[in-house]
């Protein structure tokens, strides 16, 4: 590992492991940090990952891509074609490794799926259209929701996802939920999609949208929703800058500027 990255996940701050086989107990008492941490929640397009990112670099915290972990392990399903059914899910999470480098300057991380680079393939459209269902699956979230907790038990984190403000942080000292008009969600994942050289159309992106957030706001297991003491911010007529302006000053008013490493 190069100077200027780390491993996220438990047990330093400076090497931890998102998902470790065998790992150890969690610790189930992590109010001591939850003024550190900022929960940001909201629908596929609405500029999460790029927001989290921006407000971990001001902060200084850590940022950690939750839909990394769901993303890795859905690749790892499809690759094996195991069932979605309870015994087969619990079988191959036992037998699983998923671990994010983390560069310092808060850039994209590298995924890790049992020791193999998979940062390219999991933001394929293959793990796009399967990654919802496989998410939803309770054995999956509940897994993975307790690993992230180890993890933002060491300190400040930056964590998004779909279920941060109400199921996985639900004392977390900031919480965010982002959104954006349909309309805008499709066109920036369009515009994401063709920058990464991939071939798409908004209508592709219109349909695959639809359905994705139909599962997330239907599982049965921590749907997406806005958590009671979240605020809501549209991001539909912001930048991604100023959204994060708005994510500092309701972190910095929520606790008075302090620091809270």
């Amino acid at each position: 590992m190069g100077a200027g990255s780390r491993l996220a996940g438990g047990g330093s701050r400076e090497v931890t492991y998102l998902y470790r086989r065998n790992g150890p107990a969690m610790n189930a008492n992590l109010n001591m940090s939850s003024a550190a941490w900022v929960a940001i929640d909201g629908p596929a397009g609405a500029g999460k990952t790029t927001v989290a990112r921006l407000v971990a670099r001001r902060l200084g915290y850590l940022y950690v891509d939750t839909g990394a972990m769901y993303r890795a392990i859905t690749l790892k399903v499809l690759r094996l074609g195991t069932p979605l059914c309870s015994q087969s899910l619990r079988d191959l999470l036992r037998a699983t490794d998923v671990r994010l480098l983390m560069p310092e300057d808060q850039s994209e991380s590298r995924v890790f799926l049992d020791n193999q680079d998979v940062t390219a393939e999991i933001r394929s459209t293959w793990i796009n259209r399967w990654v919802s269902p496989v998410s939803a699956r309770s054995e999956v979230r509940q897994k993975m929701q307790r690993l992230q907790r180890q993890l933002a038990a060491l300190g400040g984190v930056v964590m998004e996802g779909r279920d941060i403000g109400t199921a996985v942080l639900p004392a977390a000292g900031t919480k965010v939920f982002l959104t954006a008009a349909r309309r805008d969600r499709v066109y920036r994942r369009t515009k994401e999609l063709r920058a990464a050289g991939r071939r798409t159309s908004a209508l592709q992106q219109f349909l695959a949208m639809g359905r994705r957030d139909r599962i997330d706001r239907r599982r049965a297991d921590s749907p997406l929703r806005v958590a009671p003491d979240a605020t809501v911010i549209d991001s539909t007529l912001l930048t991604a800058d100023e959204v994060c302006e708005c994510v500092i000053a309701l972190h910095m008013f929520r606790h008075g500027g302090r620091s809270l490493q």
